[in-house]
């Protein structure tokens, strides 16, 4: 029975995304990696300047409205916390 309920949130989820710009469907995209748990790699790129940090075990927050990603990364040995705009970050999920 839940697996039914399932099947039908997908198939409207699908839909209202179809019916969306691209901007708005961006703007879900960066909902969705608010609170991810695991190892990711975060890139920051702004022409030819591009500056990439490791997480490890931890998570990804993100204000839209405000537009940065927040999280912690080790950088020479220390726990630092870092923000960097959602508008030229790249986040990947790595092993």
């Amino acid at each position: 029975m839940a697996h039914k309920y399932l099947s039908g949130f997908i198939a409207v989820a699908l839909l209202a995304l179809v019916g969306c710009s691209e901007e708005q469907q961006n703007r879900l995209a960066r909902l969705g990696v608010t609170w991810l748990e695991g190892n990711y790699r975060v890139t920051y790129a702004d022409g030819e300047h591009a500056k990439s940090w490791v997480v490890r075990e931890g998570k990804i927050t993100s204000e839209p409205e405000k537009g940065y990603y927040y999280f912690w990364t080790e950088v020479g040995g220390k726990n630092r916390y870092v923000q960097t705009p959602i508008a030229r970050s790249y986040i990947e999920e790595i092993e």
